[in-house]
Formats: structure tokens, sequence, C-alpha cells
């Protein structure tokens, strides 16, 4: 099966800095998404201005899907940005990101009908993206990765990444384990569990919580290990303190075999 085309999905709030880091490493790939659109969850005007300056030269459309800041509202901006996709697969990542050149290629050669991917992530410490932000480094090779806590998802093989496909973290407690961070779907399975449930405000398991209703759907999770490398800037967390109650909102989705949220990216969609 030929790989697909694919629109990238890149979400943000406030952190230009880090964002523009991001969309230099977006450019930077060997395999280009066919187009970029940045879910930004009500940004200043700083970061309007530098996706502004990325727009004039980027290699491929770069849009801007912007909603006013109303507190944490990821689910409701991502839906917003979903319905705007034109390819039939989706990637998806954050805008504190730093993605390996061979990212999206590696994304798209595990693809397959009737599954999402789900990938990991290097997380740097406050030093090493103190550094990167300073210094503007959007490219890191092993020497960099051994200084991380996170030595294997740094690695790359075109082998062990089909291997481990079906085999890494699929069950157990891991069972509905994702980063929303380093995901990617096919858009009509995205929108025949109707996208993110926007019931979810304030941090919690969203991501999770569309996987579980993804494999409730009969849409089995695919492992994304060996590949798909990215590497993360450190920040402080968010506010949780709604934690509890979107951790129940997952724990029901899972317990009641839910598979269509009511509050999606319906509302959003041309009719």
């Amino acid at each position: 099966m030929a790989s697909p085309t694919c629109s990238l999905i890149v979400s943000t709030y406030n952190w230009p800095a880090a964002l523009n880091l991001c969309l230099q490493s977006v450019a930077q790939q060997v395999v280009m998404p066919k187009e970029v659109l940045i879910a930004d969850d009500g940004s200043g005007p700083e970061t309007k201005d530098l996706i502004a300056r990325f727009q004039k030269h980027f290699p491929v459309p770069l849009i801007h899907v912007w909603h006013p800041d109303n507190g944490f509202q990821r689910s409701m901006i991502l839906n917003r940005t979903i319905a705007q996709t034109k390819e039939p697969y989706i990637v998806q990542v954050d805008g504190d990101i730093i993605l390996h050149p061979n990212f999206i290629q590696d994304h798209l050669s595990i693809a397959a009908p009737g599954r999402f991917l789900a990938g990991g992530r290097i997380n740097l410490s406050p030093e090493i993206s103190q550094e990167v932000l300073e210094k503007q480094i959007t490219q890191f090779g092993l020497i960099d990765i051994v200084k991380t806590s996170n030595l294997f998802n740094g690695l790359r093989s075109g082998f062990l990444r089909r291997v481990l496909a079906d085999r890494y973290k699929l069950t157990g407690k891991n069972k509905y384990y994702v980063k929303g961070c380093n995901m990617s779907f096919w858009r009509k399975d995205l929108l025949a569990v109707n996208g993110y449930n926007e019931n979810y405000v304030g941090w919690g398991p969203e991501d999770s919580e569309i996987a579980a209703r993804l494999m409730n759907a009969g849409i089995r999770k695919k492992s994304l290990k060996m590949g798909g490398v990215q590497y993360h800037l450190h920040h402080t967390y968010v506010d949780t303190s709604r934690k509890a109650i979107n951790e129940e909102l997952l724990r029901t989705t899972i317990q009641t075999n839910i598979t269509y949220c009511q509050k999606g990216v319906d509302q959003y969609l041309q009719k």
C-alpha cells in the first residue's frame, strides 16, 4: 500500500519561541505533509506574527486556526482544526516539540487501514531546553540523545519499527496510553467517533479518551517505536485542578464502551 498524504496539526498556546523551533523542524522534513495547521488555543499577537512570518516562505500551506483564550480548551481548538484538514491522514503534534527530519516519513511508513498510531518523545532537561532555545537547535545527534533519560525513544530502525508496531505497549495498563504530541489517525476514523470530547476543559487525558473511543469502535492502536522521533522542550505543567473529573470521563468511556462523543468535531464541519 502506498503511503497516504497527510495534514499535520500543531497545537500551541503562548510559547512562540518553542513554536518557532517546531515549525523550523517541520520545514526540514524529508517527506513533507501536504499542509500544516496550527491549532492555537488563544495565543497572543506574538504567536500570530510568528506564524505570519513563516507563512511567507513555508514550503506547504500553513494555516492558523485560532479562537479566543477562554482557559485550557485544547479539545475544542483541535476539533476546529480537524474540521479544516483536507488530507485523508492526520498527524498530530504539540508546538513545544522539535521533530526529527524523518518524523512524518516514519508515521506514514506504517500507517494502515483500521489503525491509529501512538508514538513517544524524548524529554529534554530544563538545562538542555534552555540551550536549545537560545541556540535555535533543531537537529540532534546520538551524543545529544545519550544525555537524556529516554534513549530508546531517539533510535530509528525500520525493521524494529515494524516488529514492535503490534507488540509494544498495547495491553494492560498501557492499553489506552497515548501522548497527544505524537499521534496519527485516518481523518474518516476521527470523524466517525466525532473527534475530541469537548467536555474536557482543563488538563486531562483527552488524548487517551479519544484513543479509547477509537478502540471501542474497532480502530486498533498501533505503536510507533524506533521511529517518529521527537524532542520535547521542558516547561512547567499546566493546572491539573480538573484532573480527577477528566479522568472519570475516561473511565466512563472505557467502562460503557462509548464510541461517539456528543460535543465534538461535527459542529464545525461544513454541512
